[in-house]
Parts: C-alpha cells; structure tokens; sequence
C-alpha cells in the first residue's frame, strides 16, 4: 500500500528545489541568503539530496549499541580510590579511567573487588615507565585493560619530553609490545581552539609517526594493534557527529597503507572551551548534545565533564548528575538501540566526506613538509592552532559565535567569586620547555576575568 502510494509523486530533483526555494526568496540572493561558512571552510547548504551523491554511502564499523559510560578517578589515596570506583560500578557506570600520578600506586589495592571480566578499565599514566605497565598487566591479565601512555601528547602539551625522544621512543616500543595499544590525546588540539579539519589531520600526523617507528614492531609480532583516540566535542552537532565518523574513516585509511591488523577505540569527552563560569546550568545542555554527537558518531566510550568541572573540585553531586545524563540517554532516550543511526542521512555524509577531504589534504601536507614532530618543533602547529583559535575568539568577542548566559542575555545578578574551587583559567608558570605547548583556553576566561573584578 505505502509503495503504490509513493508512487503517485514523481521524483524531484535538487535542481527544482532550488528553483523553488529561488523563487520563494523573492529576489533576496540564495547564497547570501541561505549558505553558511563555517570555520572549516564548508559551505553549508539549506538542504541535502540524494542525487548529488555518486556513489553509496560509507557504511561506518563503529556500532552505538556498544558506547560504555566512563566515568574518571584520579588517584590520590589508592584506597579512597578503589572504594569510588566501587561505588560508581553500582551506581550505572561501565568503565573506569585511573589517573595514575606515581609508581607508588598499587594497581593491587586500586582494583581490589573490581570485576576485570566485566568491566573495561583505562589507565592514564602521567609518567613513563615500561616496569609499572608490565606490573599493571600481569596483576590484571585482561583484555579489558587499556594503557594510555602518548609520549607525542605529552610533548605537545608540556613542550617536553618525559626525557628524551630516544629514551621515550624506546620505552613506548616496550609498552606497545607489552599491551599492543596506542593512544593518541586528539583532545588538546580540541581544547585549544583547532578547526576540525586542523584536529582530524593533526591526530592523523600524530598517529603517523607512531606508526613510521612502530610499523617493523607490529608486522613482527602481527598482533592486533589497538589505537585509542582520545577526542573532545564541541556544540555544533551534526559537525561533531560527522568529526567522529571521518576519523574513522582516515585511520581505516591510514591503517590499510601498513597493512598491519588494527583496532580503532574512540573516547569522547565534552570539550572544555565552551563551558562557562557563569550561568552554569547551560553547561549542562551544552554536554547533553556534545555526548549525543558522541554516541552517534560511534564513540565507544563516552565520558561527561561535569557541568561545574572548571570551578569545582570533584564532588558527589556534580559526579551524579554528569553519570545521569548518560545513563537517561542509555536507559531511558534509547541511544543505543540502533546500529550507526547517522548512515545515509545526505547532510552528514556530505559533512563526513567533506571533512574527511580535507583533512587528508591537511595531513598529506604535514607529511611533504617533514611530518608531525618536525613542525611541531618549528611552530608551524602551535601557529595553526593559534590563528585558529584567535579567528573563533573573536567571533566569540563579536557576538558571532554565542555562549548562552555570558556573551549574549548574561545574568548580571550572577556571582560566582566565592564559588571558585579550582582557577577556571590558564595558568601562566614560565619554564623552560624544547619546545612551545599548546596551551587549553576557553573562549570565556576575559570576558569571565573581567565579570569577577566587578563583583
């Protein structure tokens, strides 16, 4: 009956929309009119077809019934630690992700009455040690255990080396080998003001030069290689969504050129650059859409930032509300029931391809001008990121690009001085460093700065 009935409307093409919707304009340019820019230099357009495709759509791996909701521990006192742990595993949380500050941890304490069967646990070391990781996997011998160690990202954050590039690169050959995993924190590029495009190629040129050290170690042991891409999302929705789904789809690329088996995990995490200090609540829609583009992306772990994470220290309240906005997109919104829910929709495989594009055009670039750690050493990364981010703070500072409740319909009764736990800003601590780090800054820290010397 529903075929016979489609069958009485003829197709339209996208030509004759835009006729249409020509005509309709009554004069007014449709370009000027209905076609944005955005930042990554695509048009976007007020409507998508099927015919301007050529071929099917890409079919992506990832699978949204699987995303696990993380939740973070950093560890201070091991035993506080494990008995949190304990308690967020019984209050819906699926996976854990340890900050380990020092090798005076003990992964025996940390993880006593912990199920390593059923529950996916990620290990962030803030220092590089081969001997910690072999103690870590042999007092937990699962597949479930996942080693995040990027000695690049450190570089890039910090300006440094744990100690060198030879003793860094030689005691990564010695974890990969250990744990066959790779990890690569994509998030600073994010956080620091990076177009899409500029963070798809910059974590692509990261992972490449893992990969150009670490390829003759792979194809000797022909283990499964798995590369943990630790991502941050920002509000603009369909965007992130495609962001995720083009990531896939360069390292699926990139993979095949070295034909050694791999596993692409993506964790997720709202970025922090458009959270706010005042009128905080909007921190909690600006999460909520940042992990549903997570989910729907393919992201296999989702981790939320607390709506009060940037002023606050951690606390229980903020904890539960953060878990509870995943566990009501789980359990109660339905979003993991449907298997790659943003296939075929013409709007984001347009933006997928298009992203994909023109990172891969970013990356190739990089890799004709000597590679990643080559420019990072130069500056010419640091650079990119900074125009970048100067470009969306000023749209930022114009009113183009808006943050609810502080460049647009502020609260003036709002203050917030004796609420600040942490310093919501970047900290200025002059070092010497080998190089110049990216540095993480919210779009509202002036603005914000200048608010609480008036309070």
């Amino acid at each position: 009956m529903s075929k016979k009935l489609f069958e009485e409307f003829s197709d339209v093409s996208s030509k004759e929309w835009k006729q249409k919707i020509q005509a309709d304009l009554k004069g007014a340019d449709y370009n000027d009119t209905l076609i944005w820019k955005s930042n990554e230099g695509i048009d976007v357009k007020p409507f998508y077809h099927a015919d301007e495709f050529s071929s099917l759509p890409y079919v992506s791996s990832s699978k949204a019934t699987q995303w696990n909701i993380c939740e973070t521990i950093f560890v201070a006192d091991v035993e506080k630690s494990n008995a949190k742990a304990q308690e967020l595993l019984n209050k819906g949380t699926e996976s854990l992700k340890f900050i380990i500050p020092s090798e005076d941890i003990s992964i025996e304490t940390l993880l006593k009455n912990i199920d390593l069967n059923n529950t996916k646990l990620f290990f962030e070391l803030q220092f590089l040690s081969a001997s910690y990781v072999q103690i870590l996997t042999e007092k937990t011998s699962t597949k479930n255990i996942f080693i995040l160690i990027d000695i690049i990202g450190n570089l890039a954050k910090t300006g440094n080396w744990y100690a060198n590039l030879q003793e860094d690169q030689k005691l990564l050959d010695t974890i990969v080998n250990t744990t066959a995993t790779l990890s690569v924190d994509a998030s600073l590029y994010q956080n620091a003001g990076a177009t899409m495009v500029q963070q798809l190629a910059y974590a692509m040129a990261h992972v490449n030069e893992y990969l150009n050290h670490l390829d003759v170690v792979a194809k000797e042991t022909r283990q499964t290689l798995q590369v943990i891409f630790n991502v941050s999302l920002g509000t603009n929705y369909f965007f992130e969504i495609a962001k995720l789904r083009a990531l896939r789809i360069l390292w699926e690329t990139l993979a095949l050129e070295y034909n050694i088996p791999t596993e692409c995990l993506i964790f997720s995490t709202p970025t922090k650059r458009n959270k706010t200090l005042y009128d905080y609540n909007t921190n909690l829609l600006r999460t909520t859409t940042e992990c549903m583009s997570a989910i729907l992306g393919g992201s296999n772990f989702i981790n939320n930032l607390a709506y009060d994470a940037i002023y606050h220290k951690d606390n229980e309240f903020g904890s539960r509300i953060s878990r509870n906005q995943l566990l009501v997109l789980k359990h109660e919104s339905y979003f993991d029931k449907v298997n790659n829910p943003a296939d075929g929709v013409y709007y984001i495989e347009s933006l997928t391809q298009q992203l994909a594009e023109k990172a891969l055009e970013l990356f190739k670039d990089i890799e004709a001008n000597g590679g990643f750690l080559k420019q990072l050493k130069e500056g010419i990364i640091q650079r990119k990121i900074k125009e970048s981010a100067e470009r969306e703070q000023n749209q930022f500072n114009n009113g183009e690009e808006i943050l609810l409740g502080t460049n647009k319909h502020p609260n003036p009764n709002d203050k917030m001085k004796h609420e600040l736990e942490l310093y919501p800003f970047v900290k200025t601590k002059p070092r010497k460093t080998l190089l110049e780090p990216i540095i993480e800054k919210r779009l509202a820290e002036n603005l914000e700065q200048n608010r609480l010397k008036t309070e």
